[in-house]
């Protein structure tokens, strides 16, 4: 494990550093992502932008480098700075400057998927079109910043699932679309997203956490009501301002008993205001009550707090029933809840997640700038009625147990 980890920091390096002996023959590609949009989600294009200044000043030119993000944080209304985006308290502006190949709607995993593959048909029309044109002497660097969950990455209008991008590289693998590749992954259970990856493609990866855990937000600000960055994102990335070649390499290793999805970039800071990435629009909304200004101001935050909580209760009920209904026993069904098992049946967890995200919950429509996707963020009342009394679980769970995401949705929707 601690020669693993070497090599990912001398990989990392030469990466950032372009004066090594073969930078003639070799080129450095970079893809930097963040998922998320809305101001709650403030710190996920905080921390891409931070991520393009570090890679630019670095000497890795701007042809070789993709950057994704919604781009709807500078010219926001609740920008106090208009044009201006931080990513530590009292930080200097990361936007100025930063690339903006993919925005809006553009910001989606296939586009992702086409950038890495150097598929530049696939994206004619979209964004700029720009792709990464690796070869076999080559290194790749991703940076992916957005919510996850076991088994995908989170992007404003889907979901990049694991099975797609193990596919995707091993077909840049195959096609000898690098030499090294590095995936820095900042998002909850983003550990689950490079298990199954064969261990001789010289593929690497970092992430926020491991396949069962939270990933956190950090450096809460007053003045904007939000989070300005991550605590794994911000590790890394400080370290990078300060020079990561100057770094001793044994402080990219650590317990060699800790799964390497678990382990964190290295940092000298202690981030007190560190929260999980699911308790952030419920931590966001208690600061600004304590500072509410009037009675009327105080309501309004209560009602999107209480709105948030019904949200999480609704989202456990349907579950709970839905785990009932597909297990034997009270005892198998809590088995089954606190279960953390490594996901190993990508197709039949994607089916369920395409049915359960169209049909219970959609966390990416309708939006509201008060959530998140670790909350699940919308509902429908005709939905919770039918959940409340039993029949949508019932159908749901009977449904998923022979996973046909076609009788799911012809069957729930002739039920409801």
């Amino acid at each position: 494990m601690a020669r693993v980890l070497l090599f990912v920091a001398v990989v990392v390096c030469s990466l950032l550093l372009l004066n090594g002996a073969h930078a003639a023959q070799e080129k450095n590609w970079v893809v930097i992502v963040a998922g998320s949009n809305g101001w709650y989600n403030y710190r996920h294009q905080a921390d891409a932008c931070h991520a393009y200044q570090i890679v630019h000043s670095h000497g890795i030119p701007d042809e070789q480098i993709v950057v994704m993000m919604y781009d709807d944080l500078a010219n926001n209304t609740e920008n106090p700075t208009p044009g201006v985006i931080i990513n530590k308290p009292n930080g200097s502006n990361v936007y100025k400057g930063v690339l903006k190949d993919y925005v809006s709607d553009d910001v989606t995993p296939a586009n992702f998927l086409a950038v890495l593959r150097g598929d530049a048909e696939a994206v004619r029309g979209k964004g700029n079109g720009k792709v990464i044109h690796s070869g076999p002497d080559d290194h790749v660097f991703v940076y992916f910043t957005d919510h996850g969950a076991p088994g995908l990455l989170a992007f404003p209008d889907d979901e990049l699932h694991a099975r797609l991008l193990n596919k995707t590289i091993a077909y840049m693998y195959h096609h000898k679309k690098y030499k090294k590749m590095v995936f820095y992954i900042e998002a909850c259970e983003s550990g689950s997203m490079m298990v199954h990856l064969p261990p001789d493609i010289n593929v690497f990866s970092t992430t926020a956490s491991n396949p069962h855990e939270s990933s956190y937000a950090c450096y809460y600000d007053e003045k904007r009501d939000t989070y300005l960055g991550d605590v794994y994102s911000v590790s890394w990335m400080e370290d990078s301002d300060q020079s990561i070649s100057h770094m001793k390499i044994i402080e990219f290793q650590g317990n060699d008993t800790v799964p390497i999805g678990a382990r964190q970039a290295v940092s000298h800071n202690t981030f007190r205001d560190a929260v999980p990435s699911p308790d952030v629009p419920f931590v966001i909304l208690s600061r600004q009550l304590q500072k509410a200004q009037n009675e009327s101001q105080a309501r309004n935050i209560r009602k999107k707090l209480q709105a948030l909580i019904e949200i999480r209760q609704l989202m456990e009920l349907v579950v709970q029933k839905i785990a009932k209904m597909a297990t034997y026993s009270e005892k198998q069904k809590i088995r089954v809840l606190n279960a953390q098992s490594l996901l190993s049946q990508h197709t039949c967890y994607e089916a369920v997640v395409v049915a359960f995200k169209r049909l219970c919950f959609n966390w990416n429509v309708p939006k509201v700038s008060w959530s998140s996707p670790d909350i699940i963020t919308s509902y429908y009342p005709r939905q919770r009625d039918a959940i409340k009394n039993s029949h949508f679980a019932s159908a749901l769970a009977h449904e998923i147990s022979d996973i046909s995401v076609g009788k799911i949705q012809h069957s729930l929707q002739n039920r409801m």
